[in-house]
């Protein structure tokens, strides 16, 4: 197909969409190479993204630009490519999340330096979405997710905690500094780890470098705060496994994870190839499944509009700090992370990505699961559990 007819369909697509090629609004886009025509039609998600990275084409307002094509299902008028059939099909048959593959794939983002994180996330480093009710700052909003987290898990002092997939320790600490409870956080990345183990210390925290699978111990409760989203659709039922095992029998788990609103084999193409390689998002059908016969579910919350918010802040900082940043990373990277952090922040916006915090027991709990907002903290005020 010669470069003028390629041309014409995308414009026309986008047209759908609303987003005029070269056109005055903010959303619309502004193309620099015409080789983007061919890329974005035939390369799909990966050729829209390789073509942004390498500054085919750009946007004043990318994340209003991407809202517009996901509400318009954009997405679902253009074919499959078959190297994208080829991907489905491989993950499908084969476990990309096995403990060796597991391992590269996380330290792939999460290692990437802690300077970058540390430039783009809260002061207590909360890579995960907060909660932004009475919240001004995304210091507050964060402190309101851990607390949140804290009380949904009902937690007292004396407690002894397990943190799957624990990041920097910003749970762990915010637990023990604030609700008096020892915890355990095991992690994958070892840039994580090191920092964690700095920030936790004088704590009752104890952060390993470990894969979920080889846990076997006893804990009052457990958390996972954006770590399921790893795991994979062919060890989801394991997953559940472990943390049953290493489960009191009156305690509780809290699992935060990103949702979606239809079963996928991976993630978005180029986000799997260029920020979360193995990644794939559940859907509540999967969820189910994995928990049946091994778990009740005592609460279900969405609050995924608050991960725009989150998503949107988390670029406002690395904007404000790149000048930090510049002399490690590229120009080409920017535009990587400015790509991922502002299309998932309109996946949320148009509501094709969930989050959802989820509460489960093993037995269920006599009486029932009750769920109020009526405690305050410090003039805030934040959701709480309690037991008859």
């Amino acid at each position: 197909m010669n470069n003028e007819k390629t041309k014409g369909i995308v414009t026309r697509l986008l047209l759908t969409a609303g987003i005029t090629v070269n056109g005055s609004n903010p959303w619309d886009i502004h193309v620099y190479n015409d080789d983007f025509y061919s890329r974005a039609l035939y390369g799909g998600s990966l050729g829209l993204g390789e073509s942004y990275m390498e500054g085919y084409w750009d946007s004043l307002r990318l994340d209003e630009f991407f809202y517009k094509l996901l509400r318009s299902n954009l997405d679902k008028s253009v074919r499959k490519s078959i190297r994208l059939k080829m991907d489905i099909l491989l993950a499908r048959l084969f476990n990309f999340q096995r403990p060796a593959r597991a391992t590269r794939n996380g330290q792939h983002h999460y290692d990437a330096g802690n300077d970058l994180f540390l430039n783009m996330l809260d002061k207590r480093l909360v890579y995960t979405c907060a909660f932004w009710d009475n919240a001004i700052t995304l210091d507050q909003a964060q402190e309101n997710k851990l607390d949140l987290s804290c009380r949904k898990l009902q937690l007292k002092p004396g407690m002894h905690v397990l943190d799957i997939g624990c990041g920097w320790g910003s749970f762990a600490k915010y637990a023990a500094e604030k609700y008096g409870v020892t915890v355990t956080g095991v992690t994958i990345s070892k840039e994580q780890l090191a920092l964690g183990q700095q920030l936790c210390a004088g704590l009752p925290v104890t952060l390993r470098l470990q894969d979920y699978r080889l846990l076997d111990e006893k804990f009052d409760a457990i958390v996972s705060l954006g770590m399921f989203e790893h795991v994979g659709q062919h060890n989801y039922g394991e997953y559940m496994k472990v943390a049953s095992r290493c489960l009191k029998d009156n305690g509780l788990f809290l699992l935060h994870t990103i949702g979606g609103n239809e079963t996928h084999a991976f993630t978005d193409q180029w986000l799997n190839k260029y920020i979360f390689p193995g990644a794939v998002i559940p859907t509540i059908r999967q969820i189910g499944q994995a928990i049946e016969g091994i778990f009740v579910m005592e609460h279900w919350e969405n609050f995924s509009v608050n991960y725009d918010k989150t998503l949107m802040a988390w670029y406002d900082n690395i904007s404000a700090n790149w000048d930090k940043l510049r002399n490690r990373y590229d120009q080409p990277f920017f535009r990587m992370w400015k790509y991922y952090l502002l299309s998932c922040a309109a996946s949320f916006r148009a509501r094709h990505s969930q989050l959802w915090q989820i509460v489960l027991s093993k037995s269920g709990l006599p009486g029932g699961y009750h769920f109020t907002t009526a405690l305050e903290n410090n003039g805030l005020t934040y959701a709480s559990a309690i037991r008859p």
